[in-house]
């Protein structure tokens, strides 16, 4: 069985953002979002995700804003203080725990963050991104070169190479970026976002994943994707 949870980054980023993720799940395939809990939209985000409950919410925990570094990443202790600090304000904006959990820009991987986000993630049994047995797919983006767009990576043909060239039986969270334009942001990945949302929306989509057996789902199905792959396997 195939399953997979296409997950919008960056929600209460901008507005603009806000608002490509919401047309993305109601009209597209996404099923699930990280929330950006100091972003300048959250608390939209926030609003918006009580409007669709079949959205899964998670923390997209934000160390570095694009290039500027929000706090000490490289300082175990400051990284770890700031992790649970986000994780607090998540949960009481929400008034509940994330479904799922990574960062921005994959600061989670780096060797004095990694341990904090391990930990709190078993501590609360929150899937953690590139942890067993949901495989990480980050190949749908459109610059493979910083600052350098290529619209030709976010296209349906590129989506439709990775379904059904690299998605085997098993659980793979596809990554994407959805949104609009805002100008009050500079950001590096932007205007690419639109691009992504063609695509994410694009009624054609919904055929291939038909046609090669795949199932959408949110983080909050994930459970039983487990068990219907017979995850954890037998020892």
């Amino acid at each position: 069985m195939k399953f997979v949870i296409f997950n919008a980054d960056d929600f209460g980023y901008t507005r603009g953002i806000n608002r490509g993720i919401v047309e993305a799940h109601r009209t597209g395939v996404v099923t699930s979002a990280t929330l950006i809990v100091n972003g300048i939209a959250t608390e939209e985000a926030v609003a918006l995700s009580k409007e669709m409950p079949d959205l899964s919410v998670g923390l997209h925990v934000n160390f570095t804003n694009e290039a500027e570094r929000l706090v000490e990443l490289d300082d175990p202790e400051v990284a770890g203080a700031e992790l649970h600090r986000q994780f607090d304000r998540f949960f009481a904006l929400l008034g509940r725990l994330p479904t799922h959990l990574d960062s921005h820009q994959h600061v989670h991987r780096r060797p004095a963050c990694l341990p904090h986000f391990r930990e709190l993630a078993a501590r609360h049994g929150i899937p953690l991104r590139d942890s067993a047995p949901v495989v990480f797919k980050g190949g749908f983006y459109g610059q493979w070169e910083y600052g350098v767009s290529d619209p030709s990576k976010v296209t349906l043909e590129a989506m439709e190479r990775i379904l059904r060239n690299e998605i085997a039986d098993g659980i793979y969270e596809m990554a994407c970026h959805p949104g609009y334009f805002d100008p009050v942001m500079k950001m590096v990945y932007h205007h690419d976002r639109e691009d992504e949302l063609r695509t994410l929306c694009d009624p054609r989509l919904r055929g291939i994943l038909e046609e090669e057996a795949i199932r959408l789902i949110g983080y909050r199905e994930l459970a039983d994707a487990k068990r219907a792959i017979g995850w954890p396997p037998p020892a």
